[in-house]
């Protein structure tokens, strides 16, 4: 029998770190059961070098990482979506595109390292915090019996994840 391979969406608003972290967090993590990837609602057309540092030193390809919008994801021919993420403190209340497929949807909301301020190593802690965090929740969703919950029971499992760390 063939396991079935999850699409997750993770969303941010830039596009640049947190939602980059966690599609190469759960790629190498989820060790093929997870296809992730990342967008954004207003994509800054760039990843932060910190992000891409961050996403290696884990074994994940960043070649291939890009700031992209979250329109790529919605439209015909997309890969269809059973789980969206947004990780962005403020993007819980922003206006998502309708996902083919109704996948469940959850906010993770982390503090966002491109808004650190200080210097190399402050910001680095910034990165490598938001990093641990994402680490800590992607752990817990592969965690999950996927396969026999139903949407609502996987979005409210994938809400009670997005808490774990918050402050």
């Amino acid at each position: 029998m063939i396991d079935k391979t999850y699409n997750v969406l993770f969303l941010c608003t830039g596009n640049s770190a947190r939602s980059i972290m966690a599609e190469a967090i759960l790629n190498v993590l989820g060790h093929g059961r997870f296809k992730a990837y990342s967008a954004g609602s207003h994509p800054s057309g760039q990843v932060q070098p910190m992000a891409r540092e961050l996403a290696e030193a884990i074994g994940y390809d960043a070649s291939q990482v890009r700031s992209k919008n979250w329109d790529e994801f919605a439209v015909e021919g997309a890969p269809e979506m059973d789980i969206v993420i947004t990780v962005c403190d403020n993007a819980a209340g922003e206006a998502c595109p309708v996902w083919l497929g109704h996948p469940a949807l959850a906010h993770w909301g982390v503090p966002d390292p491109v808004a650190a301020t200080g210097d190399e190593e402050d910001r680095r802690r910034a990165y490598t915090a938001a990093f641990a965090t994402l680490r800590r929740r992607i752990e817990l969703l592969l965690s999950l019996p996927l396969q026999s919950l139903d949407r609502l029971a996987a979005q409210a499992k994938l809400g009670e994840i997005g808490r774990v760390g918050a402050e």
